[in-house]
Formats: structure tokens, C-alpha cells, sequence
């Protein structure tokens, strides 16, 4: 016998939220506006190991591809951690308002917007294989999920989990210099007229990766500043937690110079990089001065500017001046 509507149970006549509203949520807990830290490095890889005598349009195919690389990447991996530590988050003050965490998007659907998005990242990682005959992209595509997946635990058993995020995120341009032209990467000695001075391209990807572990860490450390108390009872690890505020501070600042030591260097390795991106890197040393003046003056009322605000001028600024060099 068929039940009619009337006689269902009024939790079975609930609609379940749409795969878009999901999305919506999702969205709106991992802030896609924040893939701002790693995408302008992506993007001036690219610009660096492209072919400059190939066709612009396959680069700008290549392009298009990167960034969709990046943002499935980045969500599949904020997703991780939001399931990963949901049940921390739901006993933290700060976090218990994420989806995951207060239950507004239950588990099983984050798990499915988690599966999709490595899911249009490996078929986008494929594209280039059959776009563009680079089969690099896809027989990495899963190491590098998982990769990018472990930072999300590493809180359980170590301090350092500071440097794997800023491992993470220093895949980004070697990942995108790899699907644009996997030889870049090999390339430590310059090419073309031998007036050139300086490295290859394959360097200066190294330096710019370097730079983005230290410099990802050191503001990550910044970011754990919010939950030492937290973490303590928790007993999870960060610099934070064991070292305190004032120890994590210096840790970060040093950090920091390391990584615009590393800055300069990428800037000095290559003759293809001109005085636009070395007054990005002079800004980029004045902002991380800032920041952490900010921090030194305000404290934790200033994370939001000092996380946020100023490192993502950090990014897009040698980002944007990087490529218009290359461009020139």
C-alpha cells in the first residue's frame, strides 16, 4: 500500500538541503576569498615556466585550468580540516559557529562537497593531459591530496604543524610550473644569450617556494596566537602552546626575515624579473614590519589585519608585479 503525503512522518517531509545550499555553506566556512595567499604565486609560476614562444592561447588554457587546480584543491582541503576537527571546534569559543562544527551542515554532505571538489580537481588535472599531452599533473594529482589533506592532523602529534600548512601552500608554484611546463623545474642555469646573469627558472620557483613555506608558517603561528588557552587544555600541539604568546611572536618574526631573505634571493636569481617585482619585495618587507607592529601594538585585536589584510596584499602585490615584469 502507497503512503500518502499526509501520512508521512513530518521529518520525512522535510526537504534536504540542496546540493547547492550545501555548497552555499561550505563556501561560506572556508572563505574562498582566502585562496588570495597561495593563487598569485600559482599564477606567476606559471608565468614563469611558460613557453614564451608558445601560443597565448594554450597558456591562457593553462591558465584557466591552474586556478581551477587551486580553488578545488584549497576546498577539498579546508573541508578536510573542518571534518577533521569538528569536534574541536565545537568546544572552542572561536569556532563553534563553523557549519561542520554546530551541525548546520551535517557530516555526510560535507563529506560529499569534500569528494567532489577532489574530484573536479583530479579531472582537472587530467585536462592536462589531454589538452596539452602533460601527464604530470595527474599522476600527482592524488600524492598531492594527500599531502595537502595531513596538515589537518598534524596538530595531534607535533609543533610543527605551522610548516606543513606552509608546505602545503608551497606546492602552489611548483605544482602550477609543473602543469605548465614540467621542465622548468629542471632548468638551474639561465637560458638563451649568455648575457643573461643569474639561475634558471627551476631556482627561482625553489626560492619563491621556500619564501611561501616560511612566510606561511610564520603568519600561521600568528593565526594559532587566538587558541593558546584552548589548545592547552586540549591538548593540541602548536609553537603557541608550548612556547606561549611572546616565544611564538619571535619565532614568527624570524621566520619572517628568513622568508624575505628568500624573497630577495628569487628576486636576484632571475634576469626575467626586473625592478617592478624588487619594488614589490621592498613593499613586502615594509608590510611584514607592519604586521608585526600591528600584532606588537594591538595584540590579538589586531589578527584580523595582520592576518589577513596585510598578507594578502603580500601575495597579490608580487603576484600582479611579477607577471607584468615577465609580460614586458
Amino acid at each position: 500500500m502507497s503512503t500518502t503525503a499526509s501520512e508521512q512522518h513530518p521529518s520525512d517531509r522535510q526537504d534536504a538541503p540542496a546540493l547547492l545550499d550545501s555548497l552555499r555553506l561550505a563556501a561560506m566556512d572556508i572563505k574562498l576569498a582566502h585562496s588570495v595567499f597561495a593563487l598569485p604565486f600559482a599564477l606567476l609560476a606559471a608565468f614563469l615556466a611558460r613557453d614564451e614562444h608558445g601560443s597565448p592561447p594554450r597558456f591562457a588554457a593553462q591558465l584557466g585550468l591552474v586556478v581551477v587546480c587551486m580553488v578545488c584543491a584549497r576546498t577539498f582541503a579546508m573541508l578536510v580540516n573542518r571534518l577533521a576537527d569538528r569536534r574541536w571546534d565545537a568546544m572552542n569559543p572561536r569556532t563553534h559557529r563553523r557549519v561542520i562544527a554546530s551541525g548546520r551542515l551535517s557530516v555526510g554532505r560535507a563529506a560529499v562537497v569534500t569528494l567532489a571538489a577532489a574530484g573536479a580537481f583530479i579531472l582537472a588535472c587530467a585536462g592536462f593531459w589531454a589538452a596539452f599531452g602533460n601527464p604530470w599533473p595527474i599522476l600527482l594529482s592524488l600524492p598531492t591530496l594527500v599531502w595537502i589533506a595531513f596538515y589537518s592532523f598534524t596538530k595531534r602529534f607535533t609543533v610543527l604543524c605551522h610548516f606543513f600548512l606552509g608546505g602545503a601552500l608551497a606546492l602552489s608554484p611548483l605544482a602550477a610550473a609543473i602543469a605548465v611546463r614540467p621542465g622548468a623545474l629542471a632548468e638551474w642555469a639561465p637560458s638563451g644569450s649568455i648575457q643573461y646573469t643569474g639561475f634558471g627558472v627551476g631556482a627561482t620557483l625553489a626560492l619563491l617556494s621556500g619564501m611561501v613555506l616560511l612566510w606561511v608558517a610564520g603568519f600561521d603561528i600568528i593565526y594559532a596566537l587566538q587558541d593558546v588557552e584552548f589548545d592547552r587544555a586540549a591538548r593540541l600541539s602548536s609553537i603557541p602552546a608550548r612556547l606561549g604568546p611572546r616565544g611564538a611572536i619571535w619565532v614568527s618574526r624570524a621566520l619572517h626575515a628568513l622568508a624575505f631573505g628568500l624573497l630577495v634571493l628569487a628576486g636576484a636569481s632571475s634576469w626575467k624579473l626586473g625592478w617592478l617585482f624588487d619594488s614589490a619585495v621592498g613593499l613586502v618587507g615594509v608590510l611584514l614590519v607592519i604586521e608585526h607592529a600591528v600584532l606588537a601594538t594591538r595584540g590579538k585585536a589586531g589578527l584580523d589585519m595582520a592576518f589577513f589584510t596585510l598578507n594578502g596584499v603580500v601575495s597579490c602585490a608580487l603576484g600582479v608585479a611579477g607577471i607584468i615584469d615577465l609580460l614586458n
